[in-house]
């Protein structure tokens, strides 16, 4: 069982498009009248236009917010605070500007209105790290959480690509060390996976089209859930170097994050190998088919998006790594693999540097990679729909052999399997549709395919006893040719789903004999028996004689039958009569009518009873209605089906 202890945060999240223009109503909703708007000297522009949404609510602005939040910009700001009279907080812009309003709310008790325009998360944490004298401190406590945070997707249209990918990486290093913090819950552990997902799909998306809105909303959405993770529980290595890195050397503070993260998520792979899986599950996705080594993906991730790869290009001298080393390692703080001089020297120069982290797990980078290779063989296939169903097909059976940890001597007897398979098939006998039946994907496929018409007859799979072209019959005729078994008597309509009746309608019908064998399984036999083609009438109906279908088992000598005794199954089918009927301007219906109480009705071994196929075939002992003379009690099926319109 896991233990876990969680607190859920209070900031007030509104989100959406055009939402800054919500500003006013927000201040007074936290009952304000005099805001002061926080912003960097780049977005001044934006922090008038909040002004003026603000009207008389504005008391004023600061735009002098700056990167890692320099002591000596808060305490500026704290004077403009004084000055004019501000009773309340509004941060309009990145991580830095973010970083200005908690600095200030802590020293002076203001309620804070956070209006992100990049993907930094910090918003909604209670964590402020602040630089003074070349050395950033962090540190967190509830009055240090914005009380509102108003996300405005229209804001991120204007983040540059480059921009936005360092910001959306940022964000996704709050999640992947959540997912192996100390405080990790099962909460912040779903919300840290589908920031990572969300940002895995957005970010690619935003770099082929900055004006994305659908792929910007995404970012955002991330950004937000990643912030709650970074604010629910503690953070690691990559936040410490982060911190020592941005604070100390005045790096970028998104850029070092990019170019930190893959080397840190490396480094602690072996002491969080669970986190891994599960990040680069979240980064694959769906249908991946074989999931990449966690860190390396993250590195090809931003490579492939243009991202900084290292230390160097940010402007990091290699003289100053020894420093950094020092700094990172200089107090104990919690992380999954133990912090050493010499780890992290080797961490730094990797990273200063901007070589491809060694993969964390060999195999799976060997397995993905060949995955992907054998995927965009099919690249050129001219058509779209064998493209998807072979690339589909491949990483489900590349997948398949990984999560099952398939040896050489399992996949030949497969192998063998098939081919035995395709070795049993004949004019006479399809094993692969038996295959198929008994593993329940022709069901699936029938279901697919036939199943989206309501007031339709429902279908059913046809089966490997199937030939073309019946011998046609007359009505009334008895296609049992007088063999034994319980008479009955069919009398049968087609109509469509409106109940109008279709004449001239084709209706094969075919079924086993009394012993549970079809006519092509009895090579004795001179032609067919128990199988016909019929034409409808004027009113759409169709008469014939026969015997009560019986419970039979399908071929068991192959393969097929090799796997139901291996797997404790047996090879019954519950008792039916097969029925394949067209008619012009309608859907071919293929679909079998089940006798109620038969055996095996709730156990086919193809899995083609459908309730509403379950068909009464009552006990008669009076006349015949067509004038037959029958020796004994017979039986009736009357039933009506209802063909869709090929529309």
């Amino acid at each position: 069982m896991r233990e876990f202890l969680y607190s859920s945060p209070t900031t007030r999240i509104v989100f959406g498009t055009g939402t800054l223009r919500n500003l006013r109503q927000e201040v007074e909703h936290l009952g304000r009248t005099r805001a002061l708007v926080l912003a960097t000297p780049g977005q001044a522009a934006l922090a008038e236009e909040a002004r003026e949404i603000l009207g008389p609510l504005a008391a004023g602005t600061f735009t002098g917010a700056a990167m890692h939040t320099p002591v000596d910009v808060t305490e500026s700001a704290r004077r403009v605070v004084d000055n004019v009279g501000a009773d309340c907080l509004v941060a309009v812009g990145g991580g830095s500007t973010t970083g200005l309003a908690k600095a200030l709310a802590v020293r002076t008790g203001l309620p804070q209105i956070i209006v992100p325009t990049t993907y930094a998360g910090s918003e909604v944490t209670p964590v402020l790290g602040e630089t003074e004298n070349g050395v950033k401190t962090t540190r967190s406590s509830p009055e240090i959480l914005p009380e509102t945070v108003v996300y405005d997707v229209d804001l991120t249209l204007g983040l540059p690509a480059p921009q936005s990918v360092t910001s959306g990486i940022n964000a996704m290093a709050h999640a992947v060390e959540a997912l192996y913090a100390p405080q990790a819950n099962p909460v912040t552990d779903e919300l840290a996976l589908r920031a990572i997902s969300l940002l895995g799909g957005a970010l690619p998306r935003i770099v082929a089209d900055p004006a994305d809105r659908d792929a910007r909303a995404d970012a955002l959405q991330a950004a937000w859930l990643a912030g709650v993770c970074l604010g629910t529980v503690g953070m690691g290595l990559h936040h410490k170097l982060c911190h020592t890195l941005g604070g100390s050397f005045n790096l970028p503070h998104a850029q070092t994050h990019t170019v930190v993260l893959p080397h840190a998520m490396a480094y602690n792979a072996a002491g969080a190998t669970e986190a891994m899986r599960r990040i680069a599950g979240a980064l694959a996705g769906p249908g991946a088919g074989v999931l990449p080594d966690a860190p390396t993906a993250v590195y090809d991730l931003i490579a492939g998006l243009g991202g900084p790869l290292s230390l160097r290009e940010l402007g990091l001298a290699e003289d100053d790594l020894p420093r950094a080393v020092e700094l990172a390692t200089a107090e104990p703080y919690p992380n999954p693999r133990p912090v050493t001089p010499e780890g992290i020297t080797a961490l730094l120069n990797d990273a200063w540097s901007g070589d491809r982290p060694q993969p964390a797990d060999p195999l799976a980078e060997r397995l993905h990679t060949l995955l992907g290779q054998v995927t965009a063989s099919f690249d050129r296939a001219s058509a779209p729909k064998a493209r998807q169903l072979l690339t589909d097909l491949v990483r489900r059976l590349h997948g398949f052999a990984v999560d099952n940890d398939l040896t050489q001597d399992e996949w030949q007897y497969a192998i063998d399997f098939l081919t035995r398979t395709g070795q049993m098939c004949s004019p006479t006998r399809q094993e692969f549709v038996l295959l198929s039946d008994t593993l329940g994907v022709s069901s699936a496929v029938d279901a697919l395919t036939n199943s989206r018409t309501a007031g339709a007859t429902p279908s059913a799979v046809l089966g490997p006893f199937y030939t073309e072209g019946p011998p046609p019959r007359e009505h009334g005729v008895d296609i049992a040719d007088g063999l034994p078994g319980a008479p009955l008597f069919a009398d049968v309509r087609v109509t469509d789903i409106e109940g109008t009746p279709l004449a001239g309608a084709v209706v094969d019908v075919w079924q086993t004999n009394d012993d549970g064998f079809y006519d092509v399984q009895l090579p004795d036999l001179d032609g067919p028996v128990l199988r016909a083609r019929f034409l409808t009438d004027d009113d759409g109906r169709l008469t014939f004689w026969s015997i009560v279908p019986v419970a039979y088992p399908i071929p068991d000598d192959g393969p097929v039958g090799q796997m139901l005794t291996g797997t404790g199954r047996h090879p019954y089918r519950a008792p039916h009569i097969h029925f394949m009927i067209s008619s012009p301007g309608h859907k071919r219906l293929i679909t079998q009518l089940f006798v109620a109480g038969g055996d095996y009705i709730d156990g086919d071994t193809v899995f083609g009873v459908k309730d509403a196929l379950i068909v009464d075939f009552p006990e008669h002992k009076e006349p015949a209605p067509d004038g037959r003379v029958v020796d004994g009690p017979w039986h009736r099926l009357d039933y009506t089906f209802r063909l869709a319109s090929a529309q």
